[in-house]
């Protein structure tokens, strides 16, 4: 008998998914023979209907459409994205951090910048947030260790997660699980000290996996993710030159407004972005990565997209 209420996957581990019912209730289950044989994998993140199989007993019967996915974290159906960095160990790389927030705008996921560690530096802590804050993200400086910025963040996740995905994202160990365990002491995240020769630390989250934010039916999740240290954008190719504009939002409101009807916007006279930048109205750290960016779409061959 299939079940009529639709449920969401909040954990897979090799082919064998938890899945979350809306009465709160979880059942460990696979998916049905039928998926494999189409290439479609299941991902933590998707709406799911259930059946019971006399076999199997309850397997997934249907993916409802996504909204969206991503192959890193592999995740469906994503409303905003976390962007986690570190003000200091490890150092912080500001093209990396602008991939990650590029490649959710275009994907229309919701970048929110959190900096971690800012008792190590909080000049630059209070910085780096004024800067994204500056193209108009939300944006915060936090410290685990001595628990400032903590009550912001987590006033923003009351009144904005309510029925909707999240995930953080960034470098390993720029402290993305110590920050959920303070955010959310109940889930008890594994976590392991910071490599003092490579600045990294030990990937301490092994698979992505959804925590419900309350107990209710339209209640939100939290994913935490594997870290990454860095992101190889020329294997994604969801993303041609033309898109790259519109995926920095403090560029959209000059587009158009250029001497050049097919401007870059990388270098030309008369390019509205150049200009902006030129006069700070744009962080020359983000034009930077805009034209790091564009030149690898540039040099990636249409028919070799995959």
């Amino acid at each position: 008998m299939e079940h009529n209420e639709t449920s969401i996957i909040i954990k897979g581990v090799g082919g064998l998914y938890t899945v979350r019912r809306s009465d709160g209730s979880t059942v460990a289950c696979r998916a049905r023979g039928s998926f494999r044989h189409d290439g479609i994998t299941p991902l933590v993140g998707d709406r799911v209907t259930l059946l019971e199989d006399g076999e199997q007993g309850i397997v997934i019967d249907e993916i409802l459409e996504r909204k969206n996915s991503l192959i890193r974290p592999p995740m469906a159906n994503l409303d905003c994205i976390f962007v986690t960095m570190a003000a200091a160990s490890p150092t912080p790389i500001l093209t990396t951090i602008d991939k990650l927030t590029a490649i959710a705008e275009h994907t229309g996921i919701e970048p929110i910048i959190v900096v971690t560690k800012s008792e190590l530096r909080p000049d630059f802590a209070e910085e780096l947030r004024d800067l994204y804050a500056s193209c108009g993200f939300s944006a915060f400086a936090v410290s685990s260790v001595e628990n400032t910025g903590i009550d912001a963040l987590q006033e923003y996740i009351d009144q904005n997660l309510s029925g909707k995905i999240a995930a953080f994202a960034g470098a390993s160990g720029v402290g993305k699980s110590t920050l959920l365990n303070c955010l959310f002491p109940h889930l008890a995240l594994s976590t392991s000290e910071i490599s003092r020769k490579i600045e990294r630390g030990r990937h301490t989250t092994r698979q992505v996996e959804l925590f419900a934010l309350s107990e209710g039916e339209n209640c939100g999740y939290i994913a935490d993710t594997p870290g990454f240290s860095m992101l190889d954008f020329e294997r994604f190719d969801f993303m041609d030159c033309e898109d790259l504009p519109l995926a920095m939002r403090e560029f959209v409101d000059r587009i158009g407004q250029c001497r050049y009807t097919k401007c870059s916007h990388t270098k030309e006279e008369g390019c509205a972005i150049v200009d902006a930048v030129r006069r700070g109205e744009i962080p020359k750290s983000r034009h930077d990565s805009f034209c790091e960016l564009h030149a690898i779409l540039k040099a990636k061959k249409k028919w070799d997209k995959r």
